[in-house]
């Protein structure tokens, strides 16, 4: 390389100045750009008030729900009742069961009491002796309960009463709750909270609320909150207790089922040759249908759902690409002369795609009613328009030399597309139908929460309860392996078809041999 000399090169700049002197603007631009997207980032700061939204998020919120996805909470409700003494309700919703619960983290001299009838409950209240406190533990199988009498509505309504007159509730080995007819206690490391209770509706504190307290009005609900362990609400006659455990209860089978509590090795044992669990039916089946119709998890349902998921994807996607693939023809300016035809037919393709699929989910699940067939059109009918405006962008846009070769020798119109143009966009037609079939299966999701059918559905409705969380986290699972294996699925096949239709035929020179190879196209 020759290096220019130093007189040489001042000659060069004199007799071409235009060349290296640059304009204002052109030395200036790049700090001008820079400052306008600092202004920009700042006014959109400003307008949508960011710095307030962060400096008042409830971060702790955030990750109670993240830890939900993971964990469990058992609910049990500390009752404080006018006669001086505590009821521990279980609602029939807790994953200990129906059948008494009694785990070892919650310590209290239990007596049984019938929710019948209230006004023999009192009589009976001066009779219970001290038992001894329960340490059963919490997840294993329910103790068989005695007959309960005809009047006994815990039996029917599936919630079971206790009664005690002080009950301690243990989240960890620092921090709990010890709840008496006349004060709550609360311990949580070297810090405590003592909340007394006069039977006046208002709950009256000692000290003032640590950080993890809140009281949003004097005398009224305290919440506390206990970090991953859980949180409870303290009010004047009852503490709600919800402890959170690490893992998802009684996902196989639940605490009805005969399989409830075994291990791994005592299943697999009892359906290969253990005794009937049920006369007249085969452990296996019993597993199956115990596992299948897990009142819990419901994974029959949420399986089934999903599948409603995955096909109206694949029919809305299909249906869409067999519509929008002949319109393409006639919305391409090159391939259809008629200019009223080509604006007509881009117009409806803009229509179609102009509004939203959750827009038209929702007006087809007003049409058909809730369900399947609802998202099953919304994604045909906003499909169609934009796979359509893609189709014909992309037949707009072909080579035109290969129409006139095979128009050269007198082909028709028919023949012209068939073998000049088609061969040029049937891999983007292939790659871009199979995109949306991927993007489908995540927009079908979406659809169901307005009630167009599939798992979405299922996933609001689990959402709404703001208490199964670790059933969202099971239902997103699914949704991620499907999307995950068809996204792997729709890049094979892409690959495979665009690798296929790129080849081409290099035929033979004079003198060469006759056998043809393939090679790649660039």
């Amino acid at each position: 390389m020759t290096r220019i000399a130093r007189p040489d090169m001042d000659a060069i700049v004199a007799r071409h100045p235009e060349i290296f002197q640059r304009s204002a603007w052109q030395r200036f631009r790049g700090p001008v750009f820079t400052g306008l997207f600092l202004f920009y980032l700042v006014f959109c700061a400003w307008f949508f008030h960011i710095g307030a939204v962060l400096s008042g998020a409830n971060w702790g919120i955030a990750g109670a729900y993240l830890a939900d996805w993971v964990s469990y909470e058992s609910r049990p409700d500390i009752e404080i009742g006018k006669d001086g003494k505590l009821r521990v309700v279980f609602n029939r919703a807790d994953p200990a069961g129906l059948n008494d619960p009694r785990p070892d983290w919650l310590i209290a001299d239990f007596s049984s009491q019938s929710k019948a009838a209230p006004e023999a409950r009192t009589a009976s209240d001066a009779s219970i002796a001290p038992q001894k406190k329960s340490t059963i533990s919490f997840m294993a199988p329910p103790k068989a309960a005695e007959p309960a009498p005809a009047t006994d509505v815990a039996a029917v309504t599936g919630e079971t009463e206790q009664v005690a007159s002080k009950v301690t509730v243990n989240f960890s080995s620092s921090t709990s709750i010890e709840t008496t007819p006349d004060r709550v206690l609360v311990k949580r490391g070297s810090e405590t909270l003592t909340v007394l209770l006069d039977g006046s509706g208002e709950t009256r504190l000692t000290e003032p609320l640590p950080a993890w307290a809140e009281q949003r009005s004097p005398g009224g609900k305290i919440t506390v909150s206990l970090g991953l362990s859980g949180w409870a609400d303290i009010e004047d006659d009852r503490v709600r207790i919800r402890n959170r455990f690490f893992g998802w209860p009684n996902f196989f089978f639940d605490t009805n089922s005969a399989f409830f509590g075994k291990s791994v090795s005592e299943v697999i044992s009892l359906i290969a040759s253990g005794p009937e669990l049920k006369p007249g039916t085969s452990n296996l089946s019993l597993a199956l249908d115990d596992f299948l119709y897990n009142p819990s998890w419901q994974h029959l349902d949420v399986w089934i759902k999903l599948m409603q998921t995955i096909v109206m994807a694949f029919v809305g996607t299909v249906l869409a690409t067999l519509i929008a693939f002949p319109l393409s023809f006639l919305a391409a300016r090159n391939i259809t002369g008629n200019r009223l035809t080509n604006q007509l037919i881009k117009r409806f393709f803009d229509f179609q795609r102009s509004v939203d699929m959750l827009i038209w989910a929702l007006f087809f699940t007003r049409a058909f009613g809730p369900g399947p067939l609802a998202g099953m059109s919304a994604i045909f009918f906003t499909d169609t328009g934009t796979l359509g405006k893609l189709y014909a962008e992309a037949l707009e846009n072909v080579d035109q030399k290969q129409p006139e070769g095979v128009r050269s020798v007198g082909a028709s119109p028919m023949a012209v597309n068939r073998f000049g143009v088609l061969p040029q966009v049937m891999p983007v037609f292939l790659s871009q139908a199979l995109y949306f079939w991927e993007s489908n299966t995540r927009s079908a999701t979406i659809l169901g929460a307005v009630g167009a059918g599939g798992i979405g559905l299922k996933l609001w409705e689990a959402m709404r309860t703001n208490s199964d969380w670790e059933n969202v986290a099971y239902m997103v699972i699914l949704i991620l392996i499907v999307v995950f294996v068809f996204d792997h699925i729709s890049n094979a096949l892409r690959s495979r078809l665009i690798g296929s239709a790129g080849s081409t035929i290099i035929l033979p020179r004079a003198g060469a041999p006759a056998s043809p190879k393939k090679a790649v196209s660039a």
